[in-house]
This record gives structure tokens, sequence and C-alpha cells, in this order.
């Protein structure tokens, strides 16, 4: 039996790295980051106080189970963006400069810059003018203003501003999740040349399997702090990372790439339907099956690509339009809100009817943002990590 091969040192890689050409699109790792944005628009939508699916028509339909799974499940996708960004960001440095050791800083933040600020500072501007209009659902209430949502997003220490000040208003509260990618990677690149090899994969595994003990560290009655905790988010990311250094080492067989992409399809099951069951008698470790899951996909897909599929090309087109996605579609989910409860008020029948539209609708500006992107000269390298 084929058990797989080992890879060559990174050190005997770095003139091919050098020279290496971009990497083209990974068509399973799309999906995957396609499935993931699709859970969070979803669960934005699927709120109790916007447009639930549980009392529609559809819950009458479906079992419980699967209508709480497909609704209830954004903030454990953000966790399955951070394991991608990680093994991306980390495979790409590698690619680009032969080993984590010899990141060239200034490439690593220029590159993250033009990914990041661009439409960053443009969904900053509109949600600042709808904020200065008072619209609801952008404007600031409380302690929070318009610009102390900017100066903490624009400085990633958003989840420190809501921490400090309560819930941020509904349109700016995806910016939690940008914050803690980013903070981790102002400090990464330092880390990878401070630390010698052995000690950095010691820190980061601490780092992965300390994921829940570090949630636990906040108090669950604060609520805000607990969701919105930097060394968590941090941490789902470390497990990307050391995915990322695994695939450099080992090239599994393609009948272990299978393997793996069937267990880590299970392993995202448990976490995203049975997470009850991983709550109750799996010691709370369902965000560990989450992460564990990706990891094994991430392997198997970097692996051995599987070829695009006809069926599955508007997940794939969803995730290659991820960070558009997530930046740009509570516009759409807010106005669909304000607009279904105008006409039909309180009625939830129908509100399963509103939700191919919703996806529709975000797809087609997350689209529109591309293109702005590319005329500008603003779009990422084909294959890049959020």
């Amino acid at each position: 039996m084929n058990t797989g091969t080992l890879a060559p040192q990174d050190g005997t890689r770095q003139a091919a790295a050098h020279a290496a050409p971009a990497r083209s699109r990974n068509a399973g790792i799309d999906c995957l980051r396609g499935l993931a944005i699709l859970l969070v628009i979803v669960h934005h939508l699927a709120l109790p106080f916007r447009l639930p699916l549980g009392p529609s028509l559809l819950g009458e339909w479906w079992p419980k189970r699967l209508v709480d799974a497909v609704s209830f499940n954004g903030y454990e996708a953000v966790f399955v963006f951070f394991v991608i960004s990680g093994f991306l960001i980390t495979t790409r440095i590698i690619d680009r400069d032969g080993s984590l050791e010899r990141v060239d800083l200034r490439r690593f933040y220029a590159a993250r810059a033009r990914r990041i600020l661009p439409l960053l500072g443009l969904v900053l501007a509109v949600l600042a003018a709808l904020a200065w209009l008072g619209v609801p659902g952008f404007a600031p209430e409380g302690e929070q203003s318009t610009f102390g949502l900017l100066a903490s997003a624009l400085t990633f220490t958003f989840n420190l501003y809501e921490g400090r000040t309560g819930w941020a208003p509904a349109g700016w509260d995806v910016l939690w999740s940008l914050s803690i990618e980013e903070a981790f990677y102002l400090g990464f690149p330092l880390l990878c040349l401070w630390l010698p090899r052995r000690l950095l994969v010691g820190v980061l595994l601490l780092w992965a399997l300390g994921l829940s003990p570090l949630r636990d560290l906040v108090p669950p009655q604060d609520e805000v702090w607990r969701e919105k905790a930097y060394l968590p988010g941090m941490a789902a990311i470390a497990w990307g990372v050391l995915a990322a250094l695994l695939a450099r080492r080992w090239s599994p067989s393609r009948g272990q790439a299978r393997a793996m992409a069937v267990c880590g399809v299970l392993c995202l099951v448990l976490a995203f339907v049975w997470s009850d069951v991983a709550w109750r008698h799996l010691y709370k470790s369902g965000l560990y099956w989450l992460c564990i899951g990706a990891c094994l996909l991430l392997l198997a897909f970097h692996a051995h690509p599987p070829a695009p599929r006809r069926g599955l090309g508007p997940l794939a087109r969803m995730g290659e339009l991820s960070y558009e996605l997530y930046l740009s579609h509570m516009f759409v989910v807010l106005a669909v809100v304000a607009g279904y409860r105008a006409l039909l008020g309180e009625e939830n029948a129908w509100t399963f009817v509103v939700y191919l539209p919703v996806l529709l609708l975000c797809r087609v500006l997350a689209g529109g943002l591309e293109a702005l992107a590319g005329r500008l000269g603003m779009a990422a390298p084909s294959g890049a990590a959020r």
C-alpha cells in the first residue's frame, strides 16, 4: 500500500520556491470557503429577530436539527475561515520565500495591505455615511461613536472596542473576525523570524490545543468578549498554519487523501449538526472537531486538488468571493429584512422565500466589488488567501 511520501525539507526548495508561479485556484478549498460564507450569510439572516427559518413554513417541513444546523452556525463557520486563512497564508509564504524563517516582511505586509485595505476602506466609507445618516443597523448607540468604530476597525482593535462599549451595530459587527486575523498576521511573521523552527511549531501547537481553555477564560456572562476574544480565534489560525507545515513535509496518496476528506466531512458534520452531542458527551469539543475537520480537508485538497465540478461551481465561486461577500453581505441582509417587515410585519410563515434572492443579491454585489477592484488594480492574485 502506498503510504504517502515525505516532501523535501524547505531549505532544499528555496530556489524553486522563489521562482514558483502563483498557484491556480483550488476548487476544493474554494468550496470549503463557499460553504463557510454561505453559513455566515444565512446565520445573519436567520437570527430570531430578523427572518428566522424555524417559524416559517419550511420549518414545518424540515427537521429541527437541520433547520438549526443551517441557521445557527455562522460563528463556527468563521472559525473555518480562520483555519483556511492560516493554511493559505503559510503556504503562500513558503512558496514565495522558501520557508517561514525567510519571510520577507516588506513583501508580506504589502501583500496583506493590498488585499485587505482597499475594500475595507470602501466598506468603511459606506458604513460611516449610513451611520451619520442615522440608518438603523448602522448608526452607533450608547457609548459608541462613528469615529470610534472607524478608528478601531482601521487599527484592528474592533473587538477591544466592542468589549468595552457593547455590541456594535449589525452592519459593523462583521469586522470582529477581520481584527483577529490581521492582528495575528501583524505578529506572525515576526515570530517566524525570531523563534527557532521547533520552538515556533511548539508555540503554535500549544496555542492550537488551547483553543477551548482560552475561550473559557472569559466569563460566560461577558457575552461580547467571549465571542470576540482574540486568542481563541488566533488558535484556529494556528491550526491552519500547522496543517500547512505538515503539508510541506508529507504528501498523502490519493487513497489517503480520500479517506482524510471523508473524515474531515464527518468532523464538520459533527460540529455543525450535532454540536450538542460534542458539548454534552465529548467534553465541549465542537470547535476542535471543526478545526480538525477543516485541516483534514485542506490537507486532502492540497495534495490532490479536486477537479472543478459543474454542480459545485456556484459554491466554489462564493469561495472565490468570500472576502467581498463577508464585508458586504450585511448591506443586503439588513435591507431585505427591513423590506420584508415593512410589507408583512411580524408574519414569519414566508421568511424562507427571501433566502435565495438574498444569496443572489449578495453574490451580485460581491461580484461588482471584485470587478471594481480589478479595474483599480486591487485584485488579489489567483489562489490568494483573503
